[in-house]
């Protein structure tokens, strides 16, 4: 009963079987079918080494909300030189909410030379060029992101030659923590004086020869980024630049000096980036399989179909008919003359 019941079982589970297997006799293999299938391992092999390429790399997600933070600080880094001697200019910070942050709490004023040396020049040339590209082709932003090292360093490098030139200009650089506010960043001939309806630059002893302002009108995004290799909250910001002669005589009035106008944007953005997970990358090569094998085979049984039609046709015409025996009436007999059975 036990062998019956175990028979039973096995012939129920070989009638459920959805892949039933050919027998060797029906099997039959022809170099056209070589072909198509060496072209379908080779399609096959070059798929997977692409999707596995696509696996291995990474992608950056944006997603936008609303920024609700307004308690903290916005740190402003700063290195700007100026081609004046330190004891002319004054630098400080003004925002709408009319709180002065003073430039001793954070900025270093440094006598310097204006011209840079060749290691600064060629540091200079990569931030431009880092810039350009970047307005030409936004897709670099996401290599910054994914490359962002926090050792990588942008400040100026020191002066590797000793020059003896006597300073000329005057290196003002560090950082300043400002509200979270619009505000105004501002470089002016003369130190900054405070009082209680603002503030003024003491500006009257020194020589105006050629006065020009210049304007940077900057929109600062708050961002959250979060990599494989670090996750900071940093900002992103966008600018336009303007500069004009002061020329009173020419109606041309305002102070001369650098002024950065800063404002925050009420988006924040948050940038992750994102990794394909192994199981649609495993799905996606199963479709790539069974799809080239799926559709080889059909382009494989259509050729075939559309060859042996033609090889019928033109087996067909290669026999001529046979020539037919009129009758006295103008019919035709096209039938084959019957043998004669010649007995004796």
């Amino acid at each position: 009963m036990r062998r019956l019941n175990r028979k039973k079982t096995l012939s129920l589970v070989k009638e459920l079987d959805a892949f039933p297997k050919v027998p060797e006799s029906y099997v039959e293999t022809s170099a056209s079918g070589g072909t198509v299938s060496l072209i379908a391992f080779t399609t096959m092999a070059l798929l997977t080494i692409m999707e596995f390429s696509v696996y291995q790399d990474t992608w950056m997600k944006y997603e936008y909300e609303v920024d609700k933070d307004f308690s903290s600080k916005l740190r402003i880094n700063i290195d700007i030189t100026v081609a004046m001697k330190c004891q002319y200019v004054g630098a400080d910070v003004l925002d709408l909410a009319e709180t002065m942050v003073a430039s001793a709490d954070g900025l270093v004023y440094e006598p310097t030379v204006f011209d840079l040396s060749p290691q600064q020049k060629e540091w200079q040339r990569m931030l431009q060029l880092i810039q350009s590209r970047l307005q030409e082709e936004h897709s670099l932003q996401d290599v910054i992101f994914k490359s962002a090292f926090k050792s990588a360093s942008t400040a100026l490098p020191p002066r590797e030659d000793d020059s003896s030139q006597s300073p000329d200009a005057c290196r003002i650089h560090g950082h300043l923590y400002v509200n979270k506010v619009a505000g105004n960043f501002h470089i002016t001939v003369g130190k900054a004086i405070p009082h209680p309806r603002g503030h003024a630059h003491l500006a009257a002893l020194v020589n105006h020869e050629y006065n020009q302002m210049f304007q940077y009108f900057i929109t600062v995004v708050p961002t959250k980024l979060h990599t494989y290799k670090i996750s900071a909250d940093t900002h992103q910001f966008s600018v336009t630049e303007r500069e004009r002669i002061i020329n009173h005589a020419a109606g041309s009035h305002g102070v001369s000096g650098i002024f950065m106008k800063y404002d925050l944007s009420s988006l924040m953005v948050t940038v992750t980036e994102e990794h394909m997970p192994f199981w649609q990358f495993f799905v996606r090569l199963c479709g790539i399989v069974g799809g080239i094998f799926s559709t080889t085979g059909m382009l494989h049984g259509i050729g075939k179909f559309i060859v042996e039609i033609i090889c019928c046709r033109f087996r067909l015409g290669s026999y001529k008919p046979v020539n037919s025996v009129p009758f006295e009436d103008g019919h035709t007999d096209n039938h084959l003359p019957l043998l004669e059975n010649n007995t004796h």
